[in-house]
């Protein structure tokens, strides 16, 4: 059962924590990451790209010329793709991209990717994260104590003090316990927990 020190936001070591083996300590395959990730990725694509196919595009609503005896090519209306401004042959067409995964896929994946952070060394674990006032200074401040870049935080509960001073730092992101994925913990260099924020991960990953 791995253990990790708690430190508080004077970066203090003020306990220990032990971590569950069944999510701190999972073997990390990269094929269910990568197939989780490009899961994540699919459902945030919009899917309205569309063009206009012969049917829609305005005009055409007689012949342009005669079938005979111009010299050129014969032409039933300028809606035809072959012109300038006609409809578009095969062009992309409003739809999703999203795809079912397992829901035990999709868990296995964030007990891989708690794993490999807690391997590397890029798991932190604060006693609480809580500031007295709006503060981005104060916030960019403790970071640099800790040596933090690209972070992830992930707290408890909503938290418009610590949400707020957070938002202008660049490469800084805070989420909530229930809105951790995979994506996010791979792109961010770091990740920071609160004592709270593990024990409600464990009760849901352990079920």
């Amino acid at each position: 059962m791995p253990t990790v020190d708690v430190y508080n936001m004077q970066k203090e070591v003020v306990g220990q924590l032990s971590l569950r083996d069944d999510i701190f300590n999972v073997p990390v395959k990269i094929p269910v990451l990568h197939q989780v990730v490009l899961y994540q990725l699919a459902k945030r694509r919009a899917g309205t790209a569309k063009t206009k196919t012969r049917a829609e595009v305005s005009g055409g609503g007689r012949k342009p010329w005669r079938q005979k005896g111009t010299g050129r090519a014969r032409a039933g209306t300028i809606r035809s793709p072959l012109w300038r401004g006609g409809g578009i042959i095969h062009g992309p067409r409003p739809r999703s991209y999203d795809f079912k995964l397992p829901k035990k896929v999709r868990r296995l994946a964030l007990k891989m990717a708690l794993s490999q952070k807690l391997k590397d060394a890029e798991l932190t674990v604060l006693d609480k994260l809580q500031m007295d006032r709006i503060s981005t200074k104060e916030f960019a401040k403790m970071m640099k104590m800790f040596g933090w870049e690209k972070t992830l935080f992930v707290i408890p509960a909503f938290d418009d003090t610590v949400e707020k001073s957070v938002r202008n730092i660049p490469l800084t992101k805070v989420i909530r316990w229930e809105g951790l994925n995979v994506y996010d913990m791979l792109n961010y260099h770091h990740l920071v927990l609160t004592q709270e924020s593990v024990q409600r991960i464990e009760e849901f990953l352990g079920q």
